[in-house]
């Protein structure tokens, strides 16, 4: 049985409230996309709701505390089927025992979330080190990512307050959304109906004037300041994975 909700955490607490008042606990949750395609797997809408979710929500934080509550966040936040059965399968064990010890690594299953939580957090810290702005004539900094987990959630407080007299934009071209910032609030935003966007600067319609000299700038102080001799491919890898590369001014 797959519970087909909406791609939200709301969504998915909701399809764990569904499970115990259908007892359907074999159910994986899962969206339109990445539904089975088996002939004979049934499926399920599960519409998401405010009340059902803050009863699972309030019930996790009674028995294990916001603290530990956050690791399901971040597990969802993978984006990955499997990451979602998982977490599914330990909220259930959860609200049937009443208790589990979340530190426990003699569980497969706790390792495998913890493993994947680490994965997640790893992401997150490369956004907040790769993200780079380009500024538009209006005056709007904007910033293309596409990073393995959907981390952007993660990541917004700290641009927020790190940017603070700055309007900016980062858009997640691979889940189709971003966060725009005026200078007061932030809000979620997200492409037009039927607009792709597959180049990292597609979303800007005029860059400042200035912008590509300082981008000249950064490209020069970068070579300047490379010293070819210790030049280490493998170990740059490590730490600037490549697929980070065509968004990175320095790379272009």
């Amino acid at each position: 049985m797959d519970y087909i909700f909406d791609g939200s955490f709301n969504g998915y607490l909701c399809c764990v409230f569904e499970a115990f008042e259908r007892k359907e606990f074999l159910a994986l949750p899962s969206v339109s996309g990445m539904a089975s395609p088996h002939l004979f797997c049934e499926s399920r809408t599960i519409h998401t709701d405010q009340v059902k979710s803050k009863r699972v929500r309030q019930g996790m934080e009674r028995m294990l505390g916001k603290k530990r509550m956050e690791l399901f966040y971040y597990n969802f936040l993978a984006d990955e089927k499997e990451a979602w059965a998982l977490g599914f399968k330990l909220i259930v064990r959860l609200f049937k025992n009443g208790r589990m010890d979340m530190y426990n690594y003699g569980d497969p299953d706790l390792l495998k979330l913890h493993q994947i939580v680490k994965k997640v957090n790893r992401e997150r810290h490369r956004v907040k080190a790769f993200v780079r702005f380009v500024k538009s004539s209006d005056e709007l900094y904007t910033a293309v990512i596409e990073p393995d987990f959907n981390v952007l959630p993660l990541v917004i407080t700290f641009f927020k307050n790190r940017f603070t007299d700055q309007r900016w934009l980062i858009y997640d071209i691979r889940r189709a959304y971003g966060y725009h910032y005026d200078g007061k609030q932030v809000q979620e935003v997200t492409t037009s109906q039927g607009q792709d966007i597959n180049d990292p600067h597609a979303l800007l319609i005029d860059l400042d004037p200035k912008e590509l000299e300082f981008q000249h700038l950064w490209k020069t102080y970068f070579r300047n300041t490379n010293i070819q001799e210790r030049k280490n491919i493998k170990l740059h890898l490590r730490h600037v994975p490549k697929r980070y590369w065509k968004y990175l001014t320095e790379k272009r």
